[in-house]
């Protein structure tokens, strides 16, 4: 990640990593050593783990730049990232909008091709299924990569934190990750866009592209994801929507025992320790999301 950041045709004013590595575990450090001579752009490296969440507010307080960018270290930015980016914000003249997205090329979901999105359509969980838009009557985001690679610019609700940028005054307004997101996160990105989604615009640029590179066997334990895929949910979906009227629980609930039975049926047909895994940690984790009282209360 940091020998593609040096090719890019926009060069960044600085590039604060922030290291969550376990103690002992001095690998990121190790790498940091020997490449920075052949940077051509500054580097701060920060020791610090506690989640994404801690670790990005951390990268947040220590940046300097006009725009602040988060970018994943398994991503790969194309060298007119930034470039792409910028064009879009200079066009922006009365200063609307605060966040933008790039494109992950290699991550397009095709919804006629996914029997998950087939039946949530069939099923009517949702009441939008606009990819990038969050659906307000059940607490649920819809996956922006279900629309195509465009070359376009799309207004969006939410966005991941892998590949974006924000202007300053986003932050400068005191936003910040939620440490409700404790860990590897899930969501902690959607509920930073959505809550900078109320003053600002947001949006997808189909131009700024780049990929992910997903670690084979990935980090992450199957049943504290399962847990966090209810939990964070509606942490988020409470945050969000104080107000919610009776129907609204219904959707988010009926969602949430749909997605507990798929996981079943999947781990029926798998075997796989890790799918029951997951199912265990959905089930609690909606157990104790039922339990879970509004901030505050």
């Amino acid at each position: 990640m940091l020998d593609n950041l040096t090719r890019l045709t926009v060069l960044p004013l600085e590039v604060v990593l922030v290291d969550g590595a376990p103690e002992g575990e001095d690998d990121t450090q190790t790498v940091v050593q020997s490449i920075l001579p052949t940077l051509n752009y500054r580097l701060v490296y920060i020791r610090r783990g506690g989640g994404t969440a801690i670790q990005r507010n951390i990268g947040i307080d220590r940046a300097q730049g006009a725009y602040i960018a988060f970018i994943d270290d398994d991503v790969r930015l194309n060298p007119d990232y930034f470039e792409r980016m910028l064009e879009v914000y200079e066009k922006d003249t009365e200063r609307r909008i605060g966040g933008m997205a790039g494109y992950i090329t290699n991550q397009f979901l095709d919804p006629a091709k996914s029997p998950r999105w087939r039946w949530y359509r069939r099923m009517r969980l949702f009441t939008t299924y606009e990819p990038g838009r969050y659906d307000f009557q059940s607490g649920y985001p819809i996956n922006r990569y279900l629309h195509p690679p465009h070359d376009g610019v799309r207004e969006i609700d939410f966005m991941g934190s892998n590949c974006a940028l924000w202007r300053r005054e986003v932050i400068d307004s005191g936003l910040r990750f939620d440490e409700f997101f404790s860990d590897y996160g899930t969501l902690e990105d959607a509920h930073f866009a959505l809550r900078a989604k109320r003053k600002w615009t947001l949006v997808e640029n189909g131009r700024a592209c780049c990929q992910h590179l997903h670690a084979q066997g990935g980090r992450q334990n199957s049943r504290r994801i399962g847990y966090k895929t209810a939990v964070n949910y509606r942490f988020v979906f409470m945050d969000i929507v104080p107000e919610r009227t009776w129907r609204q629980e219904w959707r988010f609930w009926r969602v949430q025992v749909f997605d507990l039975f798929r996981m079943l049926a999947f781990a029926v047909r798998s075997r796989a320790g890790k799918d029951w895994q997951g199912v265990l940690g959905k089930a609690t984790g909606i157990a104790a999301a039922w339990r879970m009282k509004p901030r505050g209360a």
